[in-house]
């Protein structure tokens, strides 16, 4: 890893975070009139049909046959599991609980980095972690969640959200480091293995829960969801891992609800506080703690 690899992966990786903590505003609406694993479906075929024209042209084939089940492996993980059960979590607790139980996915990364790729969490990776976690409570509120019977089930199902979204996070570095492939082509298969368990949850979903009514609003959400949520943002945020430590990389997660709480305040009209400056410095702070770590452990 050069010091350009992780300017880039930085970049990448914050720009897909940025763009994810926006999403949510979007996703309240649309979740309205389409269930969930059918907009998951939606998303994923739209990612498809954005990706894969270029990926073609890019001289882009499918892996051997035991990569390409591994990649669908890992998509199935990341963009199946993952993914469905957050929007499952989403709708069965409440916005405040999700994001704080989601927090803990680059908790997760740092433990699979370390068994599955040998990474280590050094002294000032730890703090840079601690920092940014710090942060994060301080702009959402720990003492405004509910974590009561009610939203017990929900809260589970985002807990595995957390865990399978850090595992597939790691996994992706391990395919990019281990099969030397184009972060589209991961990306592109990805969707595949994703869309082997939304598609089927779907069906079954729409039975009990059909589509409501699309307005103009509905159809550019579902489109922006797909194309600039799913296509775009994934395949920066799988070109990250691929430049950068998974255990560096991780920290880039917690652009998510400073983005969110500006695109709030810039569409909803909700007043910025003192609290979003403090825990996105604290964010700030980690991130480039971590960069400044790398940095010199690559050059040392």
């Amino acid at each position: 890893m050069n010091r350009s690899d992780l300017l880039r992966g930085t970049f990448y990786g914050i720009i897909a975070a940025s763009i994810w903590g926006g999403m949510y505003v979007v996703s309240d609406v649309v979740l309205t009139v389409i269930p969930p694993f059918t907009l998951l479906s939606m998303r994923i075929l739209l990612g498809l049909l954005a990706l894969g024209p270029i990926c073609r042209r890019a001289g882009g084939s499918l892996p051997a046959p035991p990569v390409l089940r591994e990649l669908l492996i890992v998509g199935f993980i990341g963009l199946g599991l993952s993914l469905g059960a957050q929007f499952l979590g989403t709708d069965l607790s409440t916005a405040v609980n999700g994001a704080l139980v989601t927090s803990a996915s680059p908790a997760f990364v740092v433990l699979f980095a370390a068994l599955l790729l040998k990474e280590k969490l050094t002294p000032p990776r730890a703090l840079a972690l601690v920092l940014a976690s710090a942060g994060l409570f301080v702009i959402l509120d720990p003492t405004s969640a509910n974590f009561g019977e009610e939203t017990f089930l929900g809260d589970v199902f985002l807990a595995i959200a957390a865990l399978t979204w850090g595992l597939y996070s790691v996994l992706v570095r391990r395919v990019a480091i281990r099969h030397r492939l184009p972060t589209l082509t991961i990306t592109v298969v990805g969707l595949l293995g994703g869309l082997a368990l939304s598609l089927p949850a779907s069906i079954v979903e729409l039975s009990a829960k059909p589509i409501g009514p699309l307005d103009a609003g509905a159809l550019l959400g579902v489109a922006y969801l797909g194309i600039v949520s799913t296509a775009l943002a994934l395949l920066l945020w799988n070109r990250a891992f691929a430049l950068a430590p998974a255990t560096v990389a991780s920290l880039f997660f917690f652009a998510q609800p400073v983005s969110g709480a500006l695109l709030a305040a810039i569409f909803l009209g909700q007043t910025l506080t003192i609290r979003l400056g403090i825990g996105g410095a604290l964010i700030g702070a980690g991130v480039l703690l971590s960069i400044l770590a790398s940095s010199t452990d690559a050059n040392s």
